[in-house]
This record gives structure tokens, C-alpha cells and sequence, in this order.
């Protein structure tokens, strides 16, 4: 599949995914914002607002109904962390005009009504209906506030927040608990606006449909009308972009808590990666600790038993390298050496082709399943489109094809263990 862009307006742009393999539409919209401390606790709070109602569906209960008139059409939204970004994402999801029992412009309505949920929300008195954004500040609180029910997440999070404690990548998704009672409704309704006018804003339009329409539609959308050109403020994160010092000793934290089972992350940062080595890194990463014949899977956890889990997972936009095992809380510091043999090991080669063979197998398994589900393939896109890269599928398993073990080593060389992060009783 390709994605196929269109700028429908400066800072605006239209992605067309074709695809046939499903009897459905899906239209997404992303508004992309540079992550700072002062808003994101408001744009973690903007999408359950606007997903309570529109000037021309001012309830929740309207919008579920028009939904239900348009087959059982599917909305949802949220946020994500992507990079030093935040996304604010929408998604609509409806049966392809084609399996309609009668003919029908479903696909347009969709578009309008996601649209009209993104940009056209219910005002009162120039603001934001007050009840529905104290009865989400309510809701957002109580989402922070369960962060700290899953112990894996938690010790992940921690773990980023001190390797990249003073920088926008530090910040939770969702914000702070602590900054809900000083949003109120005229400044987030001001800032809502704001941010309308100067993000990224890219509109995806997954499954079978002709290109051209769909740029009508949204040339002739008063929802898009409404909107200026900008130049978008987010910000690029790719190998060349993410300049890591080096470390001379590893930051070591503890945390005490209640817990029977110890949580231990180590966040690893590549130094000096130059342009496409994150086809390497992955690599790395595959051998290290992403699948069952890891080194991490197989040595930490099923000779040493050491773990109950033990994995490892590339953040490709940091050039960041994240190991996290549950282990028995005594067992910390034997763990943390045999994970540090295995880094030794990948630095010294000792891997065989037999090993890179397997990984090329398992990321290109997990490439060729993109394109099994609408969402995913879109993600993938957007992914793309945020680090500036214009790599398909395709050229994408062609790229892991050929990285070889010694620029898989080279990449080991550079790998060096920023922080240590050990969840304990």
C-alpha cells in the first residue's frame, strides 16, 4: 500500500491510503503539538471534551445516535507521545459505500461528522460547556492517578522521566493531576484555538474510494474552510536529530513500593546514529530482546530464571534502547549482570547469522501484518510522516534485508546504559 499526500492547505495535509482487503472506511485526523509542560495536561483534556458534543450534535447521546444511523459507525479519539510531540488523535470508523444496502455517500458524512467533532465543538457564552469539562477533568484525573495500578507502565515511565528528567520527552501523555484545577474554561477554550491554528494537521483516509472526491470533500468542508495555513511547530525526531552525550556512569534509581514482584528498566541511548541506521538499531534490538529467540528471552529467563519477563523495545524517534524485566526482588543484582553480558556479548559479536537470520524473519513477519488492520498501517504512515521519512513498506523489508552483523555490532558499540531504574519493596 502507498500513501499517497496532498496539502490541502499549508501545515494541512491529506493522506489516501487505498486499500481493498476490508469493508470498511476508516478517516483519521491528527493534530500534532510540540510537548511542553504548561499544556500538556490540556491537550490530554481537548479530545474528551469535543467527543461530548458539536454545535449541531450538542450531546454525546446525539453523536452515538447519528453514529448508529450511519450503520453502526465507529468513533473514537485520544493522545499519544510521540517524540518531544504530542498527537491528538481522532479516528472514525464506517462501512465502505459499496456494502451499503442502498446507495448512499456514507464516506462523505464520516468525513463530515469527524470533522464536525474536531472543529465545530459546543459552545456556550464563547467557551467550552462548563459541565462537560469539570466532568472530564474528573475523568483525566482518575486516568493519571491509574498509572501507578500497572507496575510495568509505571516503572517505564519513571524510567523516562529520569533519563530525560528537565526535557519534553520526560512528560506523561496525559499530563499532570495537579495542573486540572487551574484549567478553566475560557483559557482552554482560548487555547483550544491556538492550536487549531498553529499544528500539524494531517487527515488519513484508509480503504477503497476515489482520491479526487475525497479532496473535494474537503475542499468544499466548512470545517476546513474555517482553518488557516500555518507553518506547523512540531518537532522532527530521527537518528540525526537526537544528539546523545556520552555517559560515564549510569544513573541508578530506586523507588520503594508495595509490590511482590521487582520492576527493573534500563534505558540505553545509541550515540552518533546517522541516517536510516534505525533499520540497524532494530535489528540490535530484535537479537537483544524483542522476540522468543532473544538473548534476553532466552538467557535471562529461561536458563538463568531470573525473570518472569524479560524484553526489550526501540524508541526509534530517541535513538533509545529500553530493557524491562519482572524479576523476584532479591534477584536484582544478578539479573543486572547477566543483562549486562548480554550487551557485552552483542558488542564482542557474539551472534550468529543463524541469529540475525531469525530477526529479519520476525520484523518483516511484523512488517507484512501492517497492512492487516486500517489503524495500524495508518500508524505506521503517520510515524513516517512525523520523522520527515518517506520509507514504504516495501523498501522498508528491503532495508533489514540488508544490514549485516557488522553494522549490527557497530551499533552495539554504540549503545551505552543511560539509567537504572529498579522497582523494589
Amino acid at each position: 500500500m502507498k500513501d499517497s499526500i496532498t496539502e490541502i492547505k499549508k501545515g494541512i495535509k491529506l493522506h489516501c491510503v487505498q486499500t481493498n482487503k476490508f469493508k470498511t472506511n476508516l478517516i483519521s485526523v491528527f493534530i500534532t503539538t510540540p510537548l511542553n509542560r504548561e499544556n500538556v495536561t490540556k491537550n490530554a483534556l481537548i479530545p474528551a471534551i469535543l467527543r461530548r458534543g458539536t454545535q449541531n450534535m450538542p450531546s454525546q447521546d446525539l453523536i452515538s445516535k447519528k453514529l448508529e444511523e450511519m450503520y453502526g459507525s465507529e468513533f473514537d479519539c485520544g493522545v499519544e507521545k510521540t517524540g518531544d510531540n504530542q498527537v491528538i488523535k481522532f479516528y472514525l470508523e464506517s462501512l465502505n459505500d459499496k456494502f451499503l444496502p442502498e446507495k448512499e455517500d456514507l464516506l462523505k458524512q464520516s468525513i463530515d461528522v469527524l470533522l464536525e467533532i474536531i472543529f465545530n465543538p459546543l459552545v456556550e457564552n464563547g467557551m467550552f460547556k462548563n459541565e462537560y469539562l469539570e466532568s472530564e477533568k474528573v475523568n483525566l484525573k482518575q486516568l493519571i492517578e491509574a498509572k501507578i495500578d500497572n507496575k510495568d507502565i509505571y516503572a517505564f515511565e519513571k524510567c523516562t522521566e529520569k533519563m530525560y528528567e528537565g526535557k519534553p520527552y520526560s512528560l506523561y501523555k496525559y499530563g499532570f493531576a495537579e495542573d486540572l484545577e487551574n484549567i478553566n474554561n475560557k483559557d482552554i477554550y482560548i487555547y483550544y484555538n491556538t492550536l487549531l491554528a498553529t499544528s500539524k494537521i494531517d487527515i488519513f483516509v484508509s480503504g477503497e474510494f476515489n482520491e479526487k472526491e475525497i479532496i473535494d470533500i474537503l475542499n468544499k468542508n466548512e470545517n476546513i474552510s474555517k482553518l488557516k495555513e500555518r507553518t506547523p511547530n512540531n518537532i522532527i525526531n530521527k537518528e540525526e536529530t537526537e544528539v546523545k552525550e556520552e555517559i560515564k556512569e549510569p544513573n541508578i534509581v530506586e523507588d520503594i513500593m508495595d509490590v511482590t514482584q521487582g520492576k527493573l528498566v534500563i534505558g540505553m541511548s545509541i550515540k552518533n546514529m546517522k541516517k536510516d541506521e534505525r533499520f540497524v538499531a532494530t535489528l540490535y534490538n530484535t537479537i537483544l530482546g524483542d522476540s522468543a529467540n532473544s538473548k534476553m528471552f532466552q538467557n535471562v529467563r529461561e536458563q538463568a530464571h531470573l525473570a518472569y519477563s524479560a524484553r526489550s523495545t526501540y524508541v526509534r524517534p530517541k535513538n533509545d534502547i529500553f530493557i524491562r524485566c519482572g524479576i523476584e526482588i532479591d534477584n536484582y543484582e544478578k539479573a543486572l549482570d547477566i543483562i549486562k553480558e548480554q550487551l557485552e556479548d552483542m558488542k564482542k559479536g557474539n551472534f550468529s547469522e543463524e541469529d540475525i537470520k531469525n530477526a529479519k524473519k520476525y520484523i518483516i513477519s511484523a512488517v507484512n501484518s501492517v497492512d492487516e488492520e486500517q489503524d495500524t498501517e495508518i500508524t505506521y504512515y503517520l510515524g513516517q510522516e512525523l520523522a520527515d521519512s518517506t520509507c514504504s513498506l516495501e523498501q522498508y523489508k528491503e532495508n533489514i534485508q540488508n544490514v549485516s552483523k557488522e553494522q549490527i555490532q557497530d551499533i552495539a558499540d554504540r549503545t551505552q546504559i543511560n539509567t537504572i531504574y529498579f522497582l523494589r519493596n
